[in-house]
């Protein structure tokens, strides 16, 4: 058995990961990051419109601050989120925008003078103040009051990720890619490391640490048709849950993202909507105006997926091979600036789907892209239910975007949660001493041992892992996606149920050895269902629309009963259903619940504000 031993073991090393471990590394500590790829392919460099931060510097952004920052994102999570959390990443994030940009990072700056913007398709003048020149400089997203997205061009995940990068080597910092955490180790009380599993031989090795931090990235891979890349599996989080006693954060939380390409599902920045991009229909009308006078394109994710899903149901979708979809007009913004602000956005458009951008529309349709869902932790990004684990970024449950990620949040949440977590897990090296019982560790390491001889012999069975993926894939489009609803979701919770028996009894087509995409798959199947049931139960069980999770049957904000957190743990291996509890969503209101001046709909208000004597579980 290979041991390597470490202050801190960061189990994913995009931004989240590296940014905690520069931390750590910073304060003299010893880092090992774990990553599935090499670290500069880790699924944040392919975000692209920008990072959040009230910085006022531009003059549509003139007088922002922190507080107007803040009001906007408790109402993008339809006050789902915690605001004590919210408080922390709004003031921290100008101090991470500007730490990013002596690291290295070529954030767009201010031109002083006449400049053109767009909204809504027609142009309009402002003139930047010559003080201004050279200052960072942002851009509208969906959501907000000012302008407050910085951003690099549309590459500003690439840069950020490949600046902090940079410094990890500086600093030292063991990357150990094409491996994957497949068990966590701990003894009931105390997270102790990982067993882990090397994609390029397929031995295990054992991770131990005083110290563990998940940064994974989200798990929206369970769904068939989504943004991410496929190394968002969910992985970290299945290995969370299979402890027994580390519960998942509003798993019914899932994001949809407005403009996925079609049929590929890859991601145009909403930085096309920000910059003045439209949405047509089949008659090339403009109709978000007609949904949301105010905001039109720039309402929250949640609301304009919803309201592109109405139009296509309303007979006004684009037929295609691969379904009805709407257009992304960006034509209005003209050959400079697409080439030079939305380059990603046309090479996307060129490679995937032979067109030009900038004379030709884009064909979209909403499609799963952000987990708000992930490994629940406290406001200092230590996990619950175990002594040692923390987790950042999309992997945890912070929990600052409730039932709705603003866009550029999350960006910007990987490296204020990173510099944030990182100095709490600072705190806790410095007056940590753990106690490593080997007995625990070689029982954690047999067991993956026999797992894996057990699927590879077909010793439980010879059940089909790939065929099993596509059930958990149907279930889910069927019962758990924009739209959802009691009959629906019923239906795909029996359906996943039974697919949850056939995953405990898969085999192996091939020989299992060395690097075999099949047994990676196979080690985590029965956990994809796992998860898929946590999504399903806790979208059924919440009977009221908020955010991101609208149900047809139960259209109201319910803030009388619902306005609380769920809770998911798989409190035993073989169980077959999630143990749901509820917490407050809040430990206080800064700001109390109300309308969010987007996506009307009616509220049932709260009798009382709710305090943690008076958390209604349900």
């Amino acid at each position: 058995m290979e041991i390597f031993q470490t202050d801190l073991l960061c189990i994913g090393a995009g931004l989240a990961g590296e940014r905690v471990a520069i931390e750590a590394a910073e304060n003299g500590f010893s880092v090992i990051c774990l990553s599935l790829v090499p670290a500069r392919r880790s699924h944040s460099s392919a975000a692209q419109g920008g990072m959040q931060a009230a910085l006022g510097n531009s003059f549509m952004s003139e007088n922002d601050s922190p507080d107007i920052h803040f009001n906007d994102t408790v109402k993008g999570s339809d006050w789902g989120a915690d605001q004590e959390v919210v408080r922390i990443f709004v003031n921290n994030a100008p101090i991470a925008i500007r730490q990013m940009a002596f690291l290295g990072v070529p954030w767009s700056r201010i031109l002083s003078g006449k400049q053109t913007y767009y909204k809504g398709g027609k142009p309009f003048i402002i003139f930047e103040k010559k003080e201004n020149e050279g200052l960072i400089h942002s851009r509208s997203f969906g959501g907000t009051a000012k302008w407050r997205t910085c951003y690099t061009s549309d590459g500003t995940g690439h840069s950020v990720l490949f600046a902090l990068d940079n410094r990890v080597a500086q600093l030292g910092v063991e990357i150990h890619d094409k491996t994957e955490a497949i068990a966590l180790i701990h003894d009931g009380k105390t997270c102790l490391g990982a067993v882990v599993r090397c994609l390029k031989t397929g031995e295990l090795r054992v991770y131990l640490a005083r110290a563990i931090l998940i940064a994974s990235g989200g798990f929206g891979r369970i769904y068939r048709a989504s943004t991410n890349a496929v190394i968002n599996d969910g992985g970290a989080h299945i290995a969370a849950l299979n402890t027994g006693v580390v519960p998942l954060g509003n798993p019914e939380a899932i994001q949809f993202h407005p403009t996925g390409i079609v049929p590929t599902d890859i991601l145009v920045t909403e930085g096309c909507r920000g910059d003045g991009g439209i949405l047509l229909d089949v008659n090339k009308y403009r109709f978000m105006p007609d949904y949301e006078p105010d905001k039109a394109e720039l309402a929250s994710r949640d609301v304009v997926s919803r309201r592109m899903i109405e139009h296509i149901r309303n007979g006004f979708g684009v037929k295609s091979a691969y379904g009805d979809h709407l257009w992304l007009d960006i034509r209005c913004l003209g050959e400079h600036h697409i080439k030079t602000n939305l380059r990603e956005v046309k090479d996307i458009c060129e490679n995937f789907l032979g067109i030009d951008p900038i004379t030709q529309l884009i064909p979209v349709r909403p499609t799963q892209h952000y987990c708000m869902a992930g490994i629940r932790t406290n406001k200092d990004g230590a996990v619950y239910g175990l002594k040692g684990l923390f987790a950042a970024g999309e992997a945890a449950c912070w929990d600052m975007h409730g039932f709705n990620r603003l866009g550029g949040n999350s960006l910007s949440e990987t490296i204020v949660a990173g510099m944030v977590v990182g100095i709490k897990i600072v705190e806790f090296l410095r007056g940590a001493d753990t106690i490593i019982k080997m007995s625990v560790v070689n029982d954690a390491y047999a067991k993956q041992k026999s797992r894996i001889k057990d699927i590879i012999n077909c010793s439980n069975g010879h059940e089909n892992t790939f065929a099993i993926l596509e059930k958990v894939h149907d279930a889910l489009t069927n019962g758990v996606g924009i739209f959802r609803n009691e009959k629906n979701l019923v239906e795909s919770i029996e359906s996943l149920k039974e697919t949850l028996f056939l995953a405990r009894h898969i085999g192996l087509k091939s020989n299992g050895s060395g690097a075999n995409p099949e047994l990676a798959l196979a080690l985590k199947i029965e956990g994809s269902v796992k998860l898929a049931l946590c999504v399903a139960q806790s979208a059924l069980m919440r009977t009221e629309s908020r955010g991101s999770h609208t149900r047809e049957d139960y259209p109201d904000r319910n803030d009388r009963d619902w306005l609380n957190r769920t809770l998911a743990t798989w409190t035993k291996e073989y169980d077959d259903m999630p143990t749901l509890t509820y917490e407050i969503a809040t430990p206080s209101f800064e700001l109390l619940p109300g309308e969010r001046g987007y996506g009307s709909g009616k509220i049932i208000p709260m009798k009382v504000i709710p305090t943690s004597k008076s958390l209604n579980t349900n």
